[in-house]
């Protein structure tokens, strides 16, 4: 680089000190604007580098690389609407707590407000989205020392914020002038300041401490765990990873509690499972009809529950009678995530720390005919669920079939809408170790098949990307991220039903007209053209018998895979609802005969 240039210095100075506080990943959509960064970037030996033309597709993919690795990824566009089209990524990262370090480059002042072509106001875009936003300073010619010292701490202030307790997105904005390529510029000094900081510690290092739980509160959850005999553990999206599972499942275990496991918790899948009581059917069973107790104690921990009936049998018994139940939610970020308020205590601890000494008051487990009753309740309700399985071919069956069909140690990207539902239903407990993600923050179907691509890229393969057709059409554009990864063994399962199919379990349904075409909005799209497109492998599948054969393939795939699976929204409704009154038929029958 021409060392001669303010931009280039500026620019140079902000990256080496992002690498020296943890950065290794950048997506970078091309522009001009950001030209200075994009070469500081692409300079920078320690730091990794992935395009994208499409900046929405790019913000996606740096969110997954994000939440898998979870630590900062930064993000960089050019000037103009470039950045709003980060916007639905920025956003879910805020709602879902995960590190994005957002880079966008401005005009310098006098082109603001001015009708200067790609020229918006970028200052402060995000607005709330964001834990921080700073509009940085314009590179100068002669700066005083601390105008460079600055440019070093805010670099390790804004990746410290990004991934502090409560992780999210900082945006910083910078404004440069031309040149923006590494020419030299006249009397530009090249200040031994910019050179400091040669060895490779950060500048200013930024550390967090532990959030331990005091005596007093283990103490007060000690005593309502000795007093209540019936109690819940539910663990629900963006558990703590590590040996968190063993830990809760140890907990659960020695209170006689029932493990409830969201899907996207990290505790439905993995070794831990055959020897913790976990519970994962109970958006099948929990039902106004089976009359289960209310629960005495509450202990949760994670985000909001993905499943709509655990989420209303909690409300239920909790709002009756908020007074004699405890819902005790910990979370060390201390995010509230309860629409329904009924939390009676919140509890901003580390979650390992407090189940860790929560076990240690137990002096022996505990024998419980509550335990007892869910897990019998758990049992059933798969072996029912099964049988019925058998006679029926439905989405929701290709998704049960398709968890039992992923190899071990893989990584699992579900899609919102459909998708999202059938594995928080349909995903039966396994000993094997599956990592499964979702956009679940704002919940939206933009860029799912970029957060996949971007979780893929961070090492988690092979990988399946499962979504239904509307949402694989909304992020089209993310295919072509797949030129950014090391691997091939990512594969694409579309549950086509041709439109919104989600709308079928809505009242509004039964209007038709206008359902079908304002609501269900079918699309007559042929997916094969999409694999064409992105050389991709292409299956389609028209019944359950012939997914594993697509499925599992040629050990040695070559080339990603799309593997489409073509549903009748109708049908697929209707056995869903047959399915669940076969199973909750005789799980009452099975309740009337064993006395519980």
């Amino acid at each position: 680089m021409i060392e001669s240039n303010p931009n280039m210095i500026w620019a140079e100075i902000l990256v080496d000190e992002l690498a020296r506080c943890g950065l290794q990943d950048v997506c970078i959509a091309p522009g001009s604007r950001s030209t200075p960064l994009t070469l500081a970037f692409y300079a920078h030996p320690d730091i990794r580098i992935h395009t994208h033309l499409d900046e929405r597709s790019a913000g996606f993919f740096a969110l997954g690389l994000a939440l898998a690795g979870n630590h900062p990824v930064a993000l960089l566009c050019t000037s103009g609407t470039a950045g709003a089209n980060f916007f639905p990524a920025v956003i879910e990262a805020n709602m879902s707590q995960v590190p994005l370090l957002i880079l966008t480059a401005d005009r310098p002042p006098e082109l603001r407000h001015s009708g200067a072509n790609q020229t918006i106001d970028q200052i402060k875009m995000y607005g709330d989205h964001v834990l921080w936003a700073v509009d940085a300073a314009l590179p100068e010619q002669d700066p005083p020392e601390i105008a460079l010292r600055n440019l070093r701490t805010l670099a390790a202030r804004a990746m410290a914020t990004a991934d502090g307790f409560r992780k999210g997105p900082v945006h910083l904005n910078f404004p440069f002038r031309k040149p923006l390529e590494p020419t030299s510029v006249e009397n530009w000094p090249n200040p031994e300041s910019s050179k400091a900081n040669k060895a490779k510690r950060p500048y200013t290092r930024m550390e967090q401490g532990e959030i331990r739980p005091t005596g007093e509160q283990v103490a007060f959850l000690s005593e309502l765990i000795r007093s209540s005999q019936r109690g819940l553990i539910i663990c629900g999206p963006r558990c703590p990873g590590g040996d968190f599972p063993q830990v809760v499942s140890n907990l659960a275990r020695q209170c006689g509690y029932p493990l409830l496991a969201d899907p996207l918790s990290g505790l439905r899948y993995g070794p831990h499972v055959p020897q913790s009581p976990i519970v994962a059917g109970y958006e099948t069973f929990l039902d106004d009809a089976l009359p289960l107790p209310p629960p005495e104690f509450v202990l949760y921990f994670g985000a909001a529950p993905t499943a709509k009936r655990l989420n209303q049998y909690l409300a239920r018994y909790d709002s009756a009678d908020h007074e004699n139940t405890a819902h005790v939610h910990v979370r060390k970020n201390g995010v509230w995530a309860d629409e329904n308020h009924i939390t009676s205590h919140f509890l901003q601890v580390d979650p390992r720390a407090l189940g860790l000494a929560l076990s240690e008051n137990i002096s022996s487990p505990r024998e419980s005919s509550w335990l007892d009753t869910w897990r019998q309740l758990e049992a059933v309700s798969w072996v029912e669920l099964t049988a019925a399985m058998e006679q029926l071919d439905f989405d929701g069956a290709y998704v049960f079939d398709l968890l039992n069909l992923l190899p071990d140690s893989t990584a699992l990207l579900v899609g919102n809408s459909l998708p999202v539902r059938h594995v928080v239903q349909f995903g039966k407990p396994l000993e094997k170790s599956i990592q499964v993600y979702a956009n679940r923050g704002a919940s939206g179907i933009d860029g799912n098949i970029s957060t996949g691509l971007g979780i893929t890229a961070n090492g988690r393969y092979p990988s399946t990307i499962l979504t239904g057709d509307i949402t694989f059409y909304h992020d089209n554009n993310g295919l072509l991220g797949l030129r950014n990864l090391p691997t091939n063994e990512v594969t694409f399962v579309v549950l086509n039903n041709g439109g919104g199919g989600i709308f079928q379990r809505l009242p509004v349904a039964r209007f038709d007209p206008p359902f079908r075409e304002l609501f269900q909005a079918s699309h007559g799209l042929d997916l094969s053209s999409f694999a064409r497109t992105y050389n991709l492998d292409y299956f389609l599948v028209k019944e359950r018998q012939a997914l594993p054969d697509s499925f599992l393939g040629d050990p040695g795939q070559k080339k990603a895979r799309l593997i489409e699976i073509k549903t009748d929204p109708v049908e697929d409704n209707q056995a869903r609802e047959y399915l669940e009154l076969v199973v909750r038929k005789n799980l009452a029958r099975f309740w009337a005969a064993s006395n519980l």
